[in-house]
């Protein structure tokens, strides 16, 4: 099973449209935390396979993403932690980094998703796979002001279990090496 990764989207549609189109031959679609604002929905709903979405600390109008979510059959709503089996591998999923981290080191889950800091991270804690992908807003605050970087998701693949990188260059998202 092929499953795509996205976090803090921050209503950026622009960046979520073209990495929507890198991602069509997956079977699932994970967001972890901030969309933002409820028109998100109306651009994910072009995925057409199973979404799972947990909510972050942006996400400002729960009510309208959930009315907008529930008419969607595709769109699984959460809350704020996500805990299921994709692919033959245990998920914990949840928005904020000091949150997945002791999640991961506890032993409990195959695969560990998160975001919330904006930076990007793929690495083995234990048995343990923690994914970051990054936002696909494009930018990280650091050293106290807000800092462009690539926009960058994550595709999982539960039969090799690991994890690439796909980054936007000025045309579309593409693969880059994990370091």
């Amino acid at each position: 099973m092929r499953i795509a990764i996205l976090s803090d989207i921050h209503d950026n549609l622009w960046n979520l449209a073209a990495a929507l189109e890198s991602v069509e031959d997956t079977d699932a679609l994970i967001c972890c935390g901030d969309l933002c604002s409820p028109f998100v929905v109306d651009v994910l709903r072009r995925f057409t396979k199973e979404i799972h979405i947990v909510f972050g600390n942006n996400d400002a109008d729960l009510y309208r993403i959930t009315a907008k979510a529930a008419k969607l059959p595709q769109f699984h709503l959460y809350g704020e932690f996500l805990e299921r089996d994709f692919g033959g591998k245990h998920f914990a999923v949840n928005h904020f980094d000091y949150i997945a981290k002791p999640l991961a080191a506890s032993g409990q889950y195959d695969v560990v998703c998160f975001g919330h800091n904006h930076q990007h991270e793929i690495r083995r804690d234990g048995k343990c796979l923690l994914i970051n992908p990054g936002p696909i807003m494009g930018a990280q605050f650091s050293s106290g002001k807000w800092e462009d970087v690539p926009p960058t998701f994550a595709i999982y693949d539960s039969s090799a279990d690991s994890a690439e990188t796909l980054e936007r260059n000025a045309h579309a998202f593409i693969k880059r090496g994990n370091p």
